[in-house]
């Protein structure tokens, strides 16, 4: 059984249709292909939300839910402290949380980085999604389990890995 997941992409930064014409079809693919890769065969179906916004909202976001007064690529709000992936009795999905983007800082970083935006943009995505399934960076380890699964659920949309800028994907 694949692991059924809506996504509810909702564009409110003015600049995303420019920046990335086709940045909620990539969203929702990439959040999928994210959650087919950690949720397991005995996953009921899930939901999550997915906010594009500008940098104004995502720092307003990340000053009172993190305590940071900047604005940042991308922001994780599971529902809860733990994600079970089971499905609920009544065979509602189980809700993932929020991840919300800024355009500004992930344009900026793509073009920093030497990457393709739409390749940078898939990366927070699944990074954003990987939160919300309960991954963390926090310990070295936690981060390089974390990591490499990035890399795996990107090379399978075939973008490159992207803590080795210039290679190609895995």
């Amino acid at each position: 059984m694949t692991a059924l997941l809506a996504v509810d992409v909702t564009i409110e930064g003015a600049d995303w249709p420019t920046l990335l014409p086709d940045a909620a079809a990539l969203a929702e693919e990439t959040a999928r292909a994210a959650w087919r890769s950690v949720a397991g065969p005995a996953a009921g179906p899930a939901e999550l939300s997915i906010l594009l916004a500008d940098d104004v909202t995502v720092q307003r976001l990340n000053r009172a839910h993190r305590g940071q007064d900047k604005p940042t690529n991308v922001l994780s709000f599971p529902i809860g402290d733990t994600i079970s992936v089971s499905g609920s009795a009544t065979g509602a999905p189980t809700m993932l949380g929020d991840v919300v983007l800024a355009s500004g800082v992930v344009a900026r970083e793509a073009v920093d980085q030497g990457k393709p935006v739409a390749a940078h943009f898939r990366h927070l995505v699944v990074h954003g999604v990987l939160h919300l399934a309960g991954y963390d960076h926090i310990a070295d380890r936690d981060a390089e389990t974390m990591e490499s699964l990035e890399v795996e659920i990107l090379a399978a949309l075939a973008v490159p890995n992207p803590y080795r800028l210039g290679e190609p994907a895995e």
